[in-house]
């Protein structure tokens, strides 16, 4: 059986990366790349993410091929109830502002407009009790362009928690650019500084703010959920 140095080697040949490339898509560090792909690390908790980059599983990276018995990972839950906004609220549920008219761009962003309340969107309170946010301060907005692609396509609808401003590296912010609406995943830097990363990196290299030009970024809020429709 191949060891996993192998399987790497393989798997990074066939795609026809870097490892360069693998660290960044797969947002882990060169040094730990070399070291799997060398043989001097036997296990990573990365390999999901390895796997998604080189499109292939952790347990092909880790065996070879994929012999487990398929496992059932969905349940069925029935339709989906229709709505609209005459429908009651139900006890446990509690509408959110939906800013169909401001958008977060995805990309190098777009002049922020003014604000509409228009449609709501509705959460079971319990759901956002689990992720600990305040309805008060939670918003709806739509995001635009492609760098945050494949997770969030054109036209994704994200919440945005307002109160949660701190930086936590690798996390999804919505940030105010110099009077642009933007969501990225941010990265704190030595001095105050930040760093701006995208999913679809090989489009949208990292951006780096440091210095006086860092006065132009106000952090609005954490993204603590978001919707695709594919």
């Amino acid at each position: 059986m191949k060891t996993l140095a192998q399987n790497l080697q393989e798997k990074l040949k066939s795609a026809g990366i870097t490892q360069k490339e693998l660290a960044e898509r797969a947002n882990i560090s060169q040094v730990m790349v070399h070291k799997l792909i060398s043989g001097k690390a036997k296990e990573s908790s990365k390999l999901v993410a390895i796997g998604a980059v080189l499109g292939c599983t952790a347990e092909e990276l880790m065996f070879g091929s994929s012999k487990s018995k398929p496992t059932s990972n969905a349940e069925w839950a029935g339709p989906m109830e229709t709505w609209d906004s005459g429908t009651p609220l139900g006890d446990d549920e509690i509408e959110i502002p939906f800013y169909m008219e401001v958008e977060l761009a995805a990309g190098h962003g777009i002049a922020e407009a003014s604000e509409y309340r228009g449609p709501k969107l509705r959460f079971a309170k319990s759901t956002l009790r689990k992720s600990s946010v305040d309805p008060t301060n939670a918003a709806c907005v739509r995001v635009s362009g492609n760098s945050m692609e494949p997770v969030l396509p054109n036209g994704s609808t994200v919440g945005v928690d307002t109160s949660q401003t701190d930086v936590i590296d690798g996390k999804m912010y919505a940030i105010n650019h110099d009077g642009m609406l933007r969501v990225k995943t941010l990265y704190k830097l030595p001095g105050g500084g930040l760093r701006l990363r995208s999913y679809n990196i090989d489009e949208w290299p990292d951006e780096r703010y440091e210095g006086e030009v860092i006065k132009q970024i106000k952090v609005i809020g954490k993204v603590f959920w978001y919707s695709v429709l594919i």
